[in-house]
């Protein structure tokens, strides 16, 4: 049906004062009194909520109850006016359409919820303003991730979500069957025979792999997608699946990649600021005081940088009692992450140079022999948001640690062939879109920041459920 949206007429108010105009939206809140009743009716497109007012004159009670049901939808008819606020407008109704009627046991009644309580209703919480914002931001995020890398020559490709290989080697893998449950296979060899593929499949972990291989071709490429971990941390930074953006660059070494996580964050972060400036303020005031400065001192002022050495110094001389022992060669955990960050250097730090042990078997080998090129991009509040290596391009090199940690050589034959044919120096990084919308909205639970989350013994957030025929 033809109707403007409500964000056009808030930013094109000039264009459309005192004439008619037809919206469609949502009842948020509503207001009755004897002569005029009133409703806040929001559409999606902004944060805002438009005013319309019903002379109740020309509208009977009968015709106006439904239409000021909370959770409505209706399509309205009238005048844009201005507003009684300065620089405001509202809508003075001529008639309405009822497009779908809210029943009285909508459970958004109050004007605040908890997130908690909101997770229960992933299907209607994005109704609410919080979300409403979330969702939007999320929406302009993507966007300023795609333009960066279209502006500096990267190919934007698609990595299979369906894999064989466990990039991380952590194990941490969904597995992809469609064989039930059988008391008659003998073993797993037997039963993979059975399956679609004839092997072992799962959910892929990281595009990273198989980016590699686009980059010794393409030069600079990105992915951006789905990824799955079957990791059980039920903590409010981690869901089984999440949204990754995984670059890969040809000749680059690891400053290189560095310079391009940067970058881009910066770019992100510019961008949010001017295009979500609503949405950004919406958050400062509900959820984290100082969010726009401490963006915009992320948009404006250098990184900072430290190795991993020197980092477990400072967490040592800390003071501090840390819940996990700090020693050297231990995993850095979001305490120490966070310390780093909001105590020592109080904005982003890169932590380079980790002990080859606790990182992943693609890293490079520093000439020290004890840590390889790698990189964590930490952030105040949050923790890590980008995980960064260059990639071990010495065939013998990667033959070794493949070896050495017992993985089966013939799942990475392909891997180890670009290694053979041309090899070059390249590096690239992920980074958690989910963990990034936490950063830049301050909200402090990745649950929501993503519309169904999903995360350890959590898979009723649905709003189908799957026919037992196919279970």
């Amino acid at each position: 049906m033809k109707h403007t949206s409500i964000s056009e007429l808030f930013n094109h108010k000039e264009n459309y004062l005192g004439k008619q105009v037809t919206v469609c939206g949502w009842v948020r809140t509503s207001r009755d009194s004897k002569n005029v009743a009133f409703v806040e009716l929001n559409d999606g497109s902004t944060l805002t909520h438009i005013q319309v007012v019903f002379e109740k004159s020309e509208f009977g009670d009968s015709q106006l109850a439904p239409l000021l049901a909370l959770g409505a939808a209706i399509k309205v008819e009238g005048k844009l006016v201005s507003g009684m606020k300065a620089e405001s407008v509202e809508i003075a109704a001529k008639s309405a359409t009822l497009l779908g009627a809210s029943d009285p046991s909508y459970p958004m009644q109050k004007k605040r919820h908890t997130l908690e309580f909101l997770r229960t209703i992933p299907h209607l919480r994005v109704r609410t303003n919080t979300f409403n914002a979330m969702f939007r931001i999320r929406s302009e995020l993507s966007y300023a991730i795609h333009s960066f890398f279209h502006e500096n020559g990267f190919y934007y490709v698609h990595t299979p979500i369906i894999t064989g290989s466990d990039c991380e080697g952590a194990g941490e893998i969904f597995k992809v069957t469609t064989v039930g449950y059988d008391p008659t296979v003998k073993s797993e060899e037997e039963y993979y025979r059975k399956d679609f593929f004839g092997c072992a499949a799962g959910l892929t972990v990281s595009g990273q792999l198989e980016g590699e291989t686009m980059a010794t071709a393409l030069g600079k490429i990105y992915t951006f997608g789905p990824t799955f971990r079957a990791e059980n941390s039920n903590t409010t930074r981690h869901a089984a699946e999440f949204w990754q953006i995984e670059p890969e660059v040809a000749f680059a070494e690891l400053d290189d990649i560095i310079e391009i996580a940067t970058d881009m964050i910066k770019y992100i972060v510019r961008y949010l600021l001017k295009s979500c400036a609503a949405e950004l303020k919406f958050f400062e005031e509900r959820f984290e005081a100082g969010l726009i400065a401490k963006l915009e001192n992320v948009a404006n002022s250098d990184f900072a940088r430290v190795d991993y050495t020197s980092a477990i110094d400072l967490l040592k001389k800390s003071g501090k009692q840390f819940a996990y022992p700090v020693e050297w060669g231990c995993d850095l955990q979001t305490e120490h992450e966070r310390y780093l960050t909001d105590e020592v250097f109080k904005k982003p730090v890169f932590v380079t140079d980790y002990p080859k042990e606790i990182k992943s078997f693609y890293m490079k080998l520093n000439p020290d022999n004890k840590t390889v090129a790698a990189t964590d991009l930490l952030v105040p509040g949050v923790g890590e948001i980008i995980g960064c290596s260059e990639r071990e391009n010495d065939y013998d090199k990667l033959l070794k640690i493949i070896k050495e940690r017992k993985m089966k050589i013939e799942d990475y034959e392909q891997y180890l062939d670009l290694r053979k044919f041309g090899s070059v120096p390249h590096s690239g990084f992920g980074l958690g879109l989910e963990r990034m919308m936490m950063y830049v909205t301050g909200i402090g639970n990745i649950r929501d920041t993503i519309a169904y989350p999903r995360t350890v013994k959590n898979l009723n957030q649905n709003i189908y459920t799957i026919p037992k025929s196919f279970r």
